[in-house]
Parts: C-alpha cells; sequence; structure tokens
C-alpha cells in the first residue's frame, strides 16, 4: 500500500491524522502543500480542487479531506 498525507505546518488535524497512521504503524509519505507549489499542484489534482488538509491519497486514488468524524481540516 502507498499512503500520501499532504499537510500544511501546524494544522492541528493533520498531526492527528500523522499521529493516527503512526500509532498503528501504517507507513506513509507526508507532503507540505502549504509551502511546496509541486504538491500544492498534486494536491489539488487529487481532490478535484479542495485546499483542506490533510488531505489523504492511497494507491494513487484520492481518499478525503480533511480528518476526524465528522471531517474537519
Amino acid at each position: 500500500m502507498s499512503l500520501v498525507i499532504y499537510t500544511k505546518p501546524g494544522c492541528p488535524y493533520c498531526d492527528k491524522a500523522r499521529d493516527y497512521y503512526n500509532e498503528n504503524n501504517i507507513e506513509f509519505a507526508e507532503y507540505d502543500a502549504q509551502n511546496n507549489p509541486e504538491r500544492k499542484k498534486e494536491m489539488l489534482e487529487f481532490s478535484g480542487g479542495d485546499l483542506v488538509v490533510p488531505c489523504i491519497v492511497e494507491n494513487g486514488e484520492y481518499i478525503q479531506s480533511g480528518w476526524g468524524d465528522p471531517l474537519r481540516g
């Protein structure tokens, strides 16, 4: 499985997503979508233009933007 999380610095929902995956020993790549224009462009292509982070992509498929129930970001 390939898991990517697009985040921005200081985002508490990004921290919660990161903590969840780390606590469950799920490997992921994390990209800064705020300070890296290329990663932001990638994220927007996956999310259909949604700027909400964290943006979760699994095996090249968009899963969700935001974290929690209901989703927040």
